[in-house]
């Protein structure tokens, strides 16, 4: 009897769970499709209104509008739905969007099925996999603007002299694997003496970054063109050289990428590696903190990559010649480490 009582409790725990995944994937489904969106712009409206408004197929639109509503997105009102407060949390624009959430939901569940093919074969198809889909790539760079943008602003760019002695020199920066360009928009904005070059492999990301850089009228100082680490040509070697959460996707190469690294960087130029800091102790895995990373990991073992930690990082810099200095994030689940050209 025992044993069924557990069993049924382990049942309505999991059951809760899922019913989690199923509303974020609702919600990715009218973020993506710019229901969500409309609802919000529209007010009150039947579902005819929000399908015009987004340009959707109607019958597709009529039962996502059941679905929100069935997991608390949508309220009926009169004159048809409306968003709630949940609903509008999900917003790309909404302080502290839930966006993130939604788009990370789908995007596991698309590599953890590339995954379940791959365990036996080994196969390792690198990045490639983030744009298998095409409604999740243009979220990525958005993804991670949202989870990371505000980490940045107020907690590593005011704790990181490198920032600040680089804008005094009227610096430039490089960014290498720049997504949509929200770390270089961030350093622009907070340091207007400061010049940045965006690289990136994606097409999509480099159309979002020129096209907010034009917006934000920062299309003079933050640029952008495709490209990657072993082959980007920069105007002028640089202060700063930055690389968020990439490092690791290149790291079977650390040997030729930190001799680039070395060899783009002005005497006194820095390069700067944010990463997830991998813990030493695989207990602490289990934090609450720290249990995405662990699913991650397998994730990047699909994309060729393993997180790293960052005593790792500081040794390769000290063979290339640079100095490290090692800073540790929100309570040690992130790393800075930087690594500066004498």
């Amino acid at each position: 009897m025992e044993g069924a009582l557990a069993s049924v409790g382990l049942r309505e725990t999991i059951m809760k769970d899922m019913q989690g995944a199923v509303r974020l994937s609702v919600a990715f489904v009218g973020l993506s499709g710019g229901l969500l969106q409309a609802a919000a712009r529209l007010g009150p409206a039947p579902s005819a209104a929000i399908a015009q408004a987004a340009s959707g197929d109607l019958g597709y639109v009529v039962r996502w509008c059941d679905a929100a509503y069935a997991f608390g997105l949508l309220d009926e009102e009169a004159g048809g739905f409306v968003l709630t407060d949940l609903g509008r949390a999900f917003l790309p624009d909404a302080p502290g969007t839930l966006m993130p959430f939604a788009v990370q939901e789908v995007l596991t569940a698309h590599v953890a099925e590339r995954a379940a093919g791959l365990m036996k074969t080994g196969e390792r198809p690198g990045e490639s996999i983030l744009a298998e889909r095409a409604t999740i790539l243009p979220w990525f760079g958005p993804m991670l603007e949202a989870q990371f943008g505000p980490i940045f602003e107020k907690t590593i760019m005011p704790a990181l002299s490198v920032y600040k002695q680089a804008a005094e020199r009227g610096g430039f920066v490089i960014d290498l694997g720049c997504g949509n360009g929200w770390y270089l928009m961030r350093l622009a904005r907070a340091y207007p003496h400061l010049r940045c070059l965006g690289i990136d492999g994606f097409e999509e990301n480099i159309r979002q970054g020129q096209s907010r850089a034009a917006a934000a009228g920062l299309a003079d100082r933050v640029r952008f063109a495709k490209g990657d680490i072993y082959g980007f040509e920069s105007p002028e070697p640089a202060d700063i050289i930055a690389l968020n959460r990439a490092l690791h996707h290149v790291w079977d190469e650390k040997e030729t990428v930190f001799r680039i690294l070395h060899d783009h960087l002005k005497p006194g130029g820095a390069a700067v590696i944010w990463e997830p800091h991998w813990p030493a102790d695989r207990a602490a895995l289990r934090e609450p903190g720290r249990r995405m990373v662990a699913f991650q990991n397998l994730t990047e073992h699909v994309q060729g990559n393993h997180f790293l930690r960052p005593s790792e990082i500081a040794e390769a810099f000290q063979v290339a010649g640079l100095t490290p200095e090692v800073y540790d994030f929100l309570e040690g689940r992130e790393a800075v480490v930087v690594g500066t050209r004498p």
